[in-house]
């Protein structure tokens, strides 16, 4: 038996290739960074599994704890004192199971993983094998500090996160995975979609499942703000034609419904209600980006350009003047695999200025190295000058190759120092200081 939800196949300037279909046999595992973004990305999908009878876990990576604006405004003075921060999170743990119950959720069927909110993408990039545990900025703890999570005590590093998510994948055996997307510009929402990736790859569960990514940070989008459930929920135009984008298209009973869910989170929905209700709309949206199959000495992969230059309203309204002055798009251009190197071309919307850095990762996965002892290397430019990391270490700066154009950044990097991978996660982002401008998604590359 099946049963499905169909839709409009098409919006305007925005092609949708075709709609969720759900089958009888179908396991659902949504997997949500921070409580509300399981309603925000996946609410009518939630509902409409509850509806068929299907088996379904929801998976929060962490308690939202470290969210202190939305609680400035709910408690009415600032949370700053590490348990403070801890009842936070218990506060969010309990709007979530509130919110599930809504959807027709059970408590039972929730799982907490308990990691830093606000740290899980540091820990992706810097917490892994020898590498101390990540401190959080807020509770202070190295550690999951909640009782009620799936394993508390678990260590702030990045082979406990695919620890946790690689028992809950044996455990449930999901056949539709809904998680956030590699292209948002939340830190816990790219974390949380690179854990899962290198998790199936550990289970030897790709392709075995069907993976369906949500965004929810991406620039000023979505579009219109506000309440508009009779509005289309449709792609960012830098994303719309670079992705296998999928629809699920919502009744307006479940739309009612997910609208009452928002409203469970309250401290989410106290502090920015027009943000949150965006996402309730016809249909939620699903894209991912296909892995990028590089055969030897053969093909340049040319990645659809993206529109970068962005006019200042275009730019996030959280930016201040120096941030908008300094912003600098960043994107992929173009990739090649030759014998021994990746050779990776970054586009930038305009030169680094001073204090802008760019930063190109490129995390090697192979199957003959536990993932934690792989090189992850970053290379950072700076105006003139550029340096090489594996996770924290400095490295020669030899050990890559750059070759610059105001606008245009070519690396070669020997597959050696990334560990003979099969696979290689990669990405770049631009930075004000510590503050984040943009980044491009990040991409699979499979050599073949």
């Amino acid at each position: 038996m099946f049963f499905c939800i169909l839709s409009i196949p098409a919006f305007a300037g925005n092609v949708i290739s075709s709609s969720l279909i759900f089958s009888a046999n179908d396991r659902i595992l949504v997997l949500a960074p921070h409580p509300d973004d399981e309603v925000l990305g996946a609410g009518g999908v939630i509902q409409q599994a509850v509806a068929g009878h299907l088996p379904i876990r929801v998976v929060f990576l962490t308690y939202g704890d470290s969210n202190q604006w939305s609680f400035l405004l709910y408690r009415k003075h600032p949370v700053v004192f590490p348990g403070a921060v801890e009842t936070m999170g218990l506060v969010r743990h309990d709007e979530a199971i509130n919110a599930s119950r809504i959807l027709g959720v059970g408590a039972q069927n929730l799982i907490f993983l308990g990691y830093p909110d606000f740290g899980t993408l540091n820990i992706w990039y810097y917490h892994w094998n020898q590498r101390p545990a990540y401190r959080s900025i807020m509770t202070r703890v190295t550690a999951v500090p909640y009782k009620g999570a799936f394993r508390p005590g678990a260590s702030y590093k990045g082979e406990e996160i695919v620890t946790d998510l690689r028992a809950i994948l044996r455990d449930f055996k999901p056949t539709k995975i809904f998680v956030s997307h590699p292209a948002d510009h939340n830190g816990d929402h790219l974390a949380l979609y690179l854990y899962l990736r290198v998790a199936l790859w550990d289970e030897g569960m790709e392709g075995k499942v069907q993976l369906y990514p949500y965004l929810i940070h991406y620039l000023t989008w979505p579009k219109p703000k506000g309440f508009h459930p009779e509005k289309y929920l449709t792609p960012p135009d830098a994303l719309a034609n670079d992705e296998n984008w999928v629809q699920y298209h919502l009744t307006p009973t479940q739309i009612i419904t997910k609208e009452k869910a928002l409203q469970a989170h309250k401290t989410q929905y106290f502090s920015s209600p027009r943000y949150l209700l965006s996402f309730v709309k016809f249909n939620e949206l699903f894209g991912d980006i296909p892995p990028l199959k590089l055969q030897l000495n053969k093909n340049v992969y040319f990645f659809t350009p993206q529109k970068k230059i962005l006019t200042p309203q275009e730019l996030p309204e959280e930016l201040n003047e120096q941030e908008r002055s300094a912003f600098v798009g960043v994107d992929w251009k173009s990739l090649r695999w030759e014998s021994k190197n990746l050779v990776v071309t970054i586009g930038l919307s305009k030169p680094l200025a001073q204090d802008v850095e760019a930063s190109i990762y490129f995390f090697g996965y192979s199957n003959k190295t536990p993932f934690e002892q792989m090189s992850k290397i970053n290379v950072r430019l700076g105006v003139l000058s550029y340096s090489v990391y594996d996770q924290n270490k400095r490295l020669n700066q030899d050990v890559v190759q750059v070759k610059r154009s105001p606008n245009d950044v070519t690396i070669t990097v020997p597959l050696g120092l990334l560990g003979d991978p099969q696979k290689i996660l990669s990405s770049a982002r631009t930075t004000l200081g510590n503050f984040p401008l943009d980044n491009a998604s990040w991409v699979v590359i499979e050599l073949q």
